[in-house]
């Protein structure tokens, strides 16, 4: 689902203070990229915390946006699937079953069973590491 939300940029003593006023959350960034880089990291983390609570993602704004005359209004988008997949390390529990000699022969040569269970889903599934 990919969303665009207004930025509020406001000039700090050092770079921009980002304020995203549909989601009242802020950020900063030492410059205008940088700002709106942590902006969209911002959102798509909100985004997906909130998904993971079982919370819909407010639609965008589309009405004019209040700010001061020093403040620089953008907008940035962001693909919350995409974020997800780029950013979601979480580590999931698998019980796996494998006959007891392998079992054996794996344990005593020191093979992490969790390793080897990403490395060959990867190299079936044709994934590089992120």
């Amino acid at each position: 689902m990919k969303k665009v939300y207004p930025v509020i940029l406001t000039p700090a003593e050092h770079g921009y203070v980002v304020y995203v006023p549909d989601l009242q959350i802020n950020t900063e960034g030492n410059d205008i990229a940088e700002a709106i880089e942590m902006a969209r990291d911002a959102i798509g983390l909100w985004g997906i915390t909130q998904q993971d609570l079982g919370h819909t993602i407010p639609e965008p704004s589309t009405v004019p946006i209040d700010h001061k005359s020093n403040e620089i209004v953008t907008l940035v988008d962001i693909d919350f699937e995409a974020y997800r997949r780029a950013n979601d390390m979480r580590t999931i529990r698998k019980n796996v079953t494998v006959p007891s000699w392998l079992n054996d022969l794996a344990e005593k040569a020191g093979i992490n069973f969790s390793q080897v269970l990403q490395d060959g889903l990867k190299q079936r599934l044709h994934v590089t590491d992120r």
